[in-house]
């Protein structure tokens, strides 16, 4: 009996060592080459794009990244006191037979508003100077144009080009009070001119337009002599 059982164990010795080798990989370092799943969310995230998000604070305003609409160029930057604006300025006072016309025009020397030509800001968008060449009194004071049709322009319709309030500083007159203004710090709200002191103030009165708008209607003309609301 111990002759036939050896020969049993060592066949069954052979179909085990078969069995385990049957279940062994070919290669063993095949193993060391696949990604664990640590690993292929490692690289998956590496390949998504990078979310920033910005708090509230950090965000830009609209003012910021927007550059603001100035329609003037000017080179005082110096922010006016009550001082500024006190009657020195020589002022023309205009005719009162003419319904039209200002109760006064500011005026150097009797040029209107520093010789600027008044039709030029509607047709051009621009500030530019008038000539003495073309020139035409109203108002009490002696406005100056580039040529002969901005002058025609004007005279067939002196309401519609001429500033407010006489060319004085529009802000001031909101404010109260008459200034002098530089007429490259201009701007055209509903089709009516409006020229102010420098452009700092002009960037001032532009914070409330309708508002500055408002209260100079109220002020004007009782400013000239000092009557306000």
């Amino acid at each position: 009996m111990y002759l036939l059982s050896r020969p049993s164990s060592i066949l069954v010795a052979v179909l085990g060592l078969g069995l385990v080798m049957s279940c062994a990989p070919s290669d063993p370092e095949a193993v060391l080459d696949e990604p664990t799943p640590q690993t292929a969310v490692s690289d998956a995230e590496s390949s998504s794009p990078t979310r920033v998000t910005l708090s509230a604070a950090e965000v830009p305003s609209a003012t910021e990244t927007s550059p603001s609409a100035d329609t003037t160029t000017v080179t005082s930057d110096v922010s006016p006191s009550t001082e500024d604006f006190v009657a020195t300025t020589a002022t023309t006072e205009a005719s009162s037979s003419t319904a039209d016309e200002p109760a006064a025009v500011f005026a150097e020397d009797s040029i209107a508003i520093r010789g600027a030509d008044p039709v030029a800001y509607f047709t051009q968008g621009a500030y530019v100077a008038g000539s003495p060449e073309y020139t035409y009194d109203w108002g009490g004071a002696t406005w100056q144009f580039a040529n002969a049709e901005h002058r025609d322009l004007f005279i067939s319709n002196p309401g519609q080009y001429a500033p407010q309030y006489g060319g004085f500083c529009a802000w001031a007159v909101s404010e109260g009070y008459t200034a002098p203004v530089d007429p490259t710090a201009w701007d055209i709200v509903d089709g009516r001119l409006y020229l102010n002191f420098n452009a700092r103030i002009q960037r001032r009165w532009q914070q409330d337009v309708p508002g500055h708008i408002a209260r100079a209607n109220q002020n004007w003309p009782g400013v000239l002599n000092g009557n306000n609301p």
